[in-house]
């Protein structure tokens, strides 16, 4: 007995010797993450190629940062992989050829992605396409002998040409322009000299140069919003087919002012698979029915429709190998709602007997495979069995399907993520995020009980001292089962008290956990500085089912507010939480619901709201996110509007007295920043504690890419603010 005392206590004191020279997580730890994705098994599951994504110190410019991503190659053992590409341009999207002697992969020339070709036998890389329009997404045919690959072409290149529309017309449906019934404008004469007191042919060509030259635009389309910049003209995504011999010339296999995406070729490689819109004569912003249809190879442009149903979505056509079974996602077109997977049998292009797999959550990554050997005294699966990964639960595990019985069966644990994956028989290679280590490669058989590490990209992260959050729950006034997580400082001394960082996620049908990778480094940041974190997933959050993911309809702040707020005094109970210095911030949605609650809550000493909506009665116009509008609530104009404004935080901006920080980026699109504008404004004239950051070229996306030096800007001006009135050396202030 005395010996087990004696090893416990030893245990324990080495834990806590090693606890004490681990060192914190810094702000500019964020450029030392690296990121595994883009994994592809060879044909005999032998080796794996993957991309590494990296944040490396700009060259030329000392204090910025460039985003790279290389190819690596693994032979499916641990600490054996090695770097297939590297330089000052990046490589993506490799995919092996089906004898497996080879790769395709992505790499810019000159702005555009062309597709490379590379010997895994030795030799340099060689350049396959010159597409003047970039080149992406490479698929080898299965005889190995040819590419199909997407291209992006701009409205005014599809007016000249000639291979994607053979007539040089424009599009079937309605450029929707007021005083033209036909699209004949679209074709300006170009023996028109521009002459702003010439004719109106004249005039019409002077205009037709402003554009040009980029001193107007012209909007007609509904989608004019991207996520940078207004885009008045369409870029329509066409599918591509080109002998892999160098010099060889591509043949475009689709037609029209359509885009095709999701490319899957036929085992027979009579053509492929793809994703289009249901009705070619509705104008693409408006029509929101994706359909499969087979395209074939021989570069006719025709196409037969596969799945196709008004008021649906179909998309992911996945194959099974010997080409009899269709696997896909389809989900209802508008409204909140998301995929399901459907299964279905495959008579050479026709498809038959479609049933839906009873699965209450999102799935993504389907991944035909042969189907593993059955266990002692059950029943052997018909051939084939289905991979995929689904948020769920505050993790995204990997889950298998059995086509014949439609079971279902958890592979992984909810506490980590698989962020990518490829299976190859009975072996599995998957990029994983959990706790101990934002991303790593692993390896497993079909089962997934043994994990082999293979990767050692983030192993600086051990000489960190981490939190680790501790999951409760909490039954809401729905009787939902609400999950949300405690995360103590990560250095805690007995007897003091640290503030509390309420942080929120957006969505509003994102989700939280510890197998969530995108917040690992600004919660354990956090903790690192002294805060203690609680997050939820509140009712609308994704991976929780389609029930608890609508149950924000026509409620994005009351019903929310009482889930996050019930997680955060739970919280608050902790022995180590001071209770006078509770501060909260959220982004996108979550901004939304940081200005919220502090209209109708005062227990925080200070608030971040990032990049929010604030008003919804006008989010409409602002925001390429304006569908939000009418899936969760209404038009403005509609009977129901008043719904909008009693929604809005703007509604209750005079009851704002917590000291208030705002960010939003300079281009951001997504939500538009005119709304933080007026949330600014308006506590600057009732005179309450208010600052305002705008964040030059930055889009919606900042928190997880963008300007790297903006990034680490956002990070530190949370700290710093809440520092200014939750600080141990903050001064007292009087809130008005």
């Amino acid at each position: 007995m005395k010996a087990k005392i004696l090893v416990l206590i030893a245990i324990t004191a080495a834990q806590t010797v090693c606890a004490q020279t681990r060192s914190k997580v810094t702000v500019t730890d964020l450029t030392r993450i690296k990121q595994v994705g883009g994994i592809e098994l060879s044909p005999d599951g032998q080796r794996a190629v993957y991309t590494l994504n990296t944040i490396e110190v700009n060259p030329d410019q000392k204090e910025e940062y460039d985003y790279k991503t290389h190819i690596y190659l693994t032979g499916l053992k641990p600490g054996d992989s090695k770097a297939l590409t590297r330089g000052s341009e990046s490589a993506r999207q490799a995919v092996w050829s089906p004898d497996g002697q080879r790769i395709a992969f992505v790499r810019s020339v000159k702005g555009k992605g062309q597709i490379f070709i590379m010997s895994l036998e030795g030799g340099e890389a060689w350049q396959l396409t010159n597409s003047s329009y970039g080149a992406s997404s490479p698929l080898w045919s299965p005889d190995g002998k040819r590419i199909a690959f997407t291209s992006g072409v701009t409205m005014a290149q599809m007016l000249t040409d000639s291979l994607v529309n053979p007539g040089k017309n424009g599009p079937l449906w309605s450029l929707e322009k007021p005083g033209f019934t036909t699209n004949d404008f679209v074709k300006i004469d170009k023996k028109i000299k521009p002459n702003p007191d010439g004719s109106l042919s004249e005039v019409r060509a002077y205009l037709a140069k402003d554009v040009e030259d980029k001193k107007a635009k012209v909007f007609n389309r509904l989608n004019f919003q991207g996520e940078s910049t207004t885009e008045p003209d369409m870029t329509f995504t066409h599918l591509y087919v080109v002998d892999v011999n160098e010099g060889a010339t591509p043949r475009a296999l689709t037609r029209g002012f359509t885009s095709f995406q999701d490319g899957n070729w036929l085992p027979n490689g009579q053509g492929l698979l793809v994703v289009t819109d249901r009705d070619s004569l509705k104008h693409p912003d408006r029509e929101q029915d994706n359909v499969i249809v087979f395209i074939p190879a021989d570069g006719s442009g025709t196409r037969k429709a596969i799945l196709t149903e008004a008021g649906k979505s179909y998309r992911s056509p996945e194959i099974s190998p010997d080409g009899k079974q269709l696997a896909f996602l389809v989900s209802p077109s508008e409204g909140v709602n998301f995929a399901q997977i459907g299964l279905a049998t495959l008579t050479g292009t026709t498809a038959s007997g479609i049933e839906l797999v009873t699965f209450d959550r999102a799935a993504s990554g389907l991944a035909w495979t042969t189907a593993p050997a059955p266990a002692k005294g059950k029943k052997a699966a018909a051939g084939y069995t289905i991979y995929f990964t689904a948020s769920a639960n505050g993790g995204s595990p990997l889950y298998r399907l059995d086509p014949v019985t439609r079971q279902v069966t958890q592979l992984t644990e909810f506490t980590m993520g698989v962020t990518n994956f490829d299976v190859a028989a009975n072996r599995v290679v998957f990029a994983k995020t959990e706790v101990a280590n934002p991303s790593e490669l692993y390896l497993t058989d079909a089962t997934a009980k043994t994990q082999t590490k293979l990767s050692n990209h983030n192993d600086w992260v051990a000489q960190r001292q981490l939190s680790v959050p501790e999951k409760r729950t909490y039954k809401n006034s729905l009787g939902q089962t609400v999950d949300y997580w405690i995360m103590k400082p990560a250095f805690v001394t007995a007897n003091k008290k640290y503030p509390l960082l309420l942080n929120m996620h957006g969505g509003p049908t994102a989700m939280w956990g510890p197998g969530e990778q995108s917040m690992w480094h600004e919660f354990q940041y956090m903790c690192s500085q002294g805060y203690g974190v609680v997050y939820a997933n509140p009712r609308g959050s994704g991976g929780y089912g389609l029930n608890f993911q609508r149950a924000n309809i026509k409620d994005w702040g009351t019903g929310p507010t009482e889930d996050v707020l019930a997680a955060a005094t739970d919280a608050a109970k902790e022995s180590w939480v001071d209770t006078s210095r509770q501060v909260i911030t959220g982004g996108s949605y979550a901004g939304y619901l940081t200005a919220w609650i502090v209209g109708h809550d005062n227990r925080f000493k200070a608030a971040f709201a990032q990049r929010g909506v604030y008003d919804l009665t006008t989010f409409l116009g602002e925001g390429n996110a304006w569908r939000l509008i009418p899936n969760y609530f209404d038009y403005p104009w509609s009977a129901d509007a008043k719904v909008l404004d009693a929604n809005s935080p703007y509604t209750f901006v005079q009851n704002i007295r917590t000291p208030l920080l705002i960010k939003h980026g300079e281009n951001d699109l997504r939500t538009g920043p005119i709304q933080s504008e007026m949330m600014y404004k308006s506590l600057k004239i009732l005179g309450r504690p208010v600052e305002y950051v705008r964040m030059p070229g930055a889009t919606h996306e900042l928190s997880r890419s963008g300007n790297v030096r903006q990034r680490i800007d956002r990070m530190l001006r949370i700290y710093e603010f809440f520092e200014r009135y939750v600080g141990t050396d903050a001064q007292s202030l009087t809130q008005k």
